[in-house]
């Protein structure tokens, strides 16, 4: 009888285990479960150090608080470094990623990656195109109209020379141009054609190419014209984006011509400009057409998460447009954009 109840006992306790160590090994697997079912999605920008990206990064991660999902923030500076990213978002088993490419011409290549790891992609603000350098089709895009924002540039210009009583043809045009990425080609383009209907002499718009769209860039490729061009003493300047403006606005300063003689005008509206209009003294950039960066970042992260969990394919192209920010008003307009 004793011996009928230890071994009663003794299977209990064995059983006990068993099926505790069963609901462990479940409530772990459940657990396993529950992370892979976790939506996971990558946001790469060309340039994370720039205000813009840093912005449109910061707003992805917050919707994803909002909404519940995970944002991986990764810089991807050339094709190698976005091959390698995506190879880093498919470790940590992310289910697709937003992208502004270094170059747009990488498109393909980039698709195929991600296709080999089953993610979806959205472009941001640059636009892939395929071999042909038309738009590739297949993959959604958020961004400026590019030719619209740079008529906004041309028509500002065309204003502030106007209020000043500049008369166009002693007035010398500085076009800082990146003819290898064409988001850079249809503002600078937006801005000339706005500039010559508004009467501006096409003789006397000069070119810098820049190599790279940053400010030190920009400033080494507006250094040698305005030498070369020292029988002007009145200046615009435009550019693919504001950093590149106060590159040339930087370049006018070196040379010498004071701040009234210039009228800079960038794209974006982010931390370059906040900064130059927060000077307790004006300089030649007198603004920008300010597109709201966490716009661009939310909404791209939001439309890839409805992607991924209820099969909501974005539109193929949505185009935003952009509000003129000036030092007098810099501050109200970033207000209403939520920069």
């Amino acid at each position: 009888m004793r011996l009928t109840t230890h071994l009663t006992t003794n299977l209990t306790k064995t059983f006990t285990r068993l099926a505790l160590g069963s609901a462990i090994m479940v409530a772990s697997l459940g657990a396993v479960q529950a992370q892979d079912d976790e939506v996971k999605i990558g946001f790469i920008v060309k340039k994370p150090e720039q205000a813009w990206f840093i912005n449109e990064q910061r707003a992805a991660t917050e919707v994803g608080e909002e909404l519940g999902f995970d944002v991986v923030r990764l810089g991807g500076e050339d094709g190698q470094q976005v091959l390698s990213a995506i190879d880093n978002l498919y470790a940590q088993g992310a289910d697709g990623f937003v992208i502004c490419p270094p170059d747009v011409r990488l498109g393909p290549a980039i698709m195929n990656r991600a296709n080999q790891y089953d993610m979806k992609v959205i472009t941001v603000d640059d636009r892939f195109v395929n071999s042909s350098g038309e738009p590739m089709e297949g993959v959604p895009h958020l961004g400026m109209s590019g030719y619209k924002i740079g008529q906004q540039v041309g028509e500002a210009i065309a204003a502030e020379m106007e209020a000043r009583g500049w008369n166009p043809e002693e007035v010398a045009a500085l076009r800082i141009t990146n003819d290898e990425l064409p988001t850079a080609v249809e503002r600078t383009t937006g801005a000339t054609n706005a500039l010559l209907d508004a009467g501006f002499p096409e003789d006397n718009i000069f070119d810098a190419p820049q190599q790279n769209s940053d400010t030190a860039s920009a400033f080494s490729a507006a250094s040698p014209v305005l030498a070369q061009r020292g029988d002007y003493e009145h200046w615009v300047i435009y550019a693919l984006n504001e950093e590149s403006v106060l590159g040339g606005v930087r370049a006018t300063e070196q040379y010498g011509l004071k701040a009234e003689d210039v009228i800079g005008v960038g794209i974006n509206g982010s931390g370059a400009a906040f900064a130059e209009f927060s000077r307790n003294d004006p300089t030649g950039f007198h603004g920008t057409v300010a597109v709201s960066s966490t716009m661009h970042g939310r909404q791209t992260a939001e439309d890839l998460y409805r992607w991924i969990t209820e099969d909501q394919e974005p539109p193929a192209n949505t185009e935003t447009s952009g509000v003129l920010m000036t030092r007098e008003d810099w501050q109200t307009v970033r207000e209403e954009l939520g920069l």
